[in-house]
């Protein structure tokens, strides 16, 4: 058994549950409007921004480990990590900004805050194609 291969697979289930919960969790939470869902939602998303970034650093290590350097990577593709990287830290920050006060924020910031994180979930994720395809 190839273990780099397997270790990659299993980083990969990671970032893709990840991937799932940051956009499912904002789609939700942006078309559901007001109720007590949101909460447990901004968990979930805040659980999947934290995925995301620990994966992704995972990826990183992996190639380290195994080759000594990280990715070579150059042009659209460090531009999509950055993105991607961008869109993480702002996602993480956006969700435990609403689990610590959002809950009592008025429904029109509650629903600004829903959509710049379905926005960066979005944005994420497509930044992730251009840097698989440009790699």
């Amino acid at each position: 058994m190839d273990l780099q291969n397997l270790a990659y697979a299993a980083i990969q289930v990671v970032h893709n549950f990840g991937a799932v919960a940051v956009v499912g969790s904002a789609a939700y939470g942006l078309w559901s409007g007001p109720g007590r869902m949101r909460k447990p939602l901004g968990w979930i998303m805040l659980g999947g921004w934290a995925a995301q970034a620990v994966s992704g650093g995972a990826f990183g290590v992996v190639s380290w480990l195994y080759y000594g350097h990280f990715p070579d990577i150059h042009g659209i593709a460090v531009a999509a990590l950055l993105i991607k990287m961008a869109c993480v830290a702002a996602g993480f920050m956006f969700a435990a900004a609403y689990l610590y006060r959002g809950i009592g924020w008025s429904e029109r910031v509650q629903q600004a805050v829903w959509r710049a994180l379905a926005a960066l979930a979005a944005t994420a994720l497509t930044a992730a194609a251009f840097l698989r395809w440009f790699s």
